[in-house]
């Protein structure tokens, strides 16, 4: 007989209100009142702010969390595969998020379009977000020689948050239209098979 596992220790204050957080913001938007987002927790204000100064640190924080995963799921593996493959890694995995039924967009572009301010703790996260994709483009990119990696980085950064604004406003899958528009940049590019 073997022993069973440890019961898993329950969620601290701070992640079920991360959690929450996550899960509310993307799907309603960062306009969630405190209220809310508490009750969802299952915590209490008094408790939110013995951890966090503000909901706008809350944001951030809920956003800061959720970025390894979110790589984690777009970014293929390290392996051997060419850097056009890799490249187009990310893309399908956005055509595959985009008809999910509860997809909305990019959650850190769309906390940093809702925020409005550049300056603002979320708007920060999002943009780190932002520049950690746009470098994996560039490494691949320099990785196969292309003749100006910082350009076609930038190009299919644009491509990706523009395909996944459109899935948004549509309200529908993309059908190819973002692989197909990235193979074209790279095509463009001179980065082929």
């Amino acid at each position: 007989m073997t022993n069973p596992a440890p019961p898993a220790a329950p969620a601290s204050t701070r992640e079920r209100l991360l959690d929450a957080a996550a899960e509310l913001f993307y799907r309603e938007g960062v306009g969630v009142g405190i209220d809310a987002l508490c009750r969802r927790a299952g915590v209490s204000k008094r408790s939110m702010y013995q951890l966090f100064d503000s909901k706008d640190e809350v944001v951030a924080a809920s956003l800061e969390r959720s970025a390894p995963a979110y790589q984690a799921f777009l970014l293929p593996p390290d392996d051997d595969r060419p850097p056009r493959a890799r490249i187009l890694h990310v893309f399908e995995r956005l055509e595959e998020s985009a008809t999910m039924p509860d997809y909305r967009g990019c959650p850190f572009v769309a906390a940093a379009v809702e925020v409005k301010s550049p300056g603002h703790p979320a708007a920060l996260v999002a943009r780190r977000s932002k520049d950690a994709l746009t470098a994996f483009f560039r490494g691949e990119a320099e990785r196969a020689g292309v003749k100006d990696p910082a350009l076609l980085a930038r190009q299919l950064t644009v491509a990706f948050d523009g395909a996944g604004a459109q899935a948004v406003v549509q309200a529908r899958g993309l059908d190819g239209l973002a692989v197909a528009t990235a193979a074209a940049l790279l095509d463009a590019a001179g980065l082929h098979g």
